[in-house]
């Protein structure tokens, strides 16, 4: 089995669409998936965004792959602060389920990481939803720890 992450190109597109489709049905249905799927999560159309990351220099879209098929995909964009520093956004990150546990979103991270680095980023955040352990662990594996909370009440939650 050969397992591989790299820069994505043009000719990736369909899959990256149909692997965003597919991290939303397993995400939005999450505690904390709804508002995620209306906030965070990058809206349709899929592929023209996509398109334009991939030829961006402020963004890095790397896939996954199994055997030269793309089996995850992650996406990180840069973003200046207000300091004149730089942070590292990891805007998707996903893999499918069969293909977790072998390495590929760690293999996937080691290129996000390095765009960063080469970029001279202060850092990057990655959001993990509260319903989501295994994002946590895999994150926290990799370096991260969170750096703020965000705390939400519902309309007609509890006072």
């Amino acid at each position: 089995m050969n397992d591989a992450a790299r820069r994505a190109t043009i000719e990736d597109l369909d899959r990256i669409v149909a692997l965003e489709y597919e991290c939303h049905s397993e995400l939005e249905p999450m505690r904390g998936g709804a508002l995620w799927a209306v906030r965070e999560a990058r809206p349709e159309p899929y592929r023209e965004q996509f398109a334009t990351l991939v030829d961006n220099d402020g963004a890095c879209v790397v896939v996954g792959t199994i055997d030269d098929y793309v089996v995850g995909f992650g996406v990180v964009e840069l973003e200046g602060l207000r300091d004149g520093t730089t942070l590292g956004r990891v805007t998707e990150l996903f893999v499918e389920p069969d293909a977790r546990s072998v390495g590929i979103g760690e293999a996937i991270m080691v290129e996000l990481v390095a765009f960063c680095e080469a970029c001279g980023c202060i850092g990057m955040d990655a959001l993990a939803l509260p319903g989501h352990r295994a994002t946590k662990n895999f994150f926290e594996a990799g370096g991260f720890t969170a750096r703020a909370l965000v705390m939400h009440r519902p309309r007609g939650g509890r006072p």
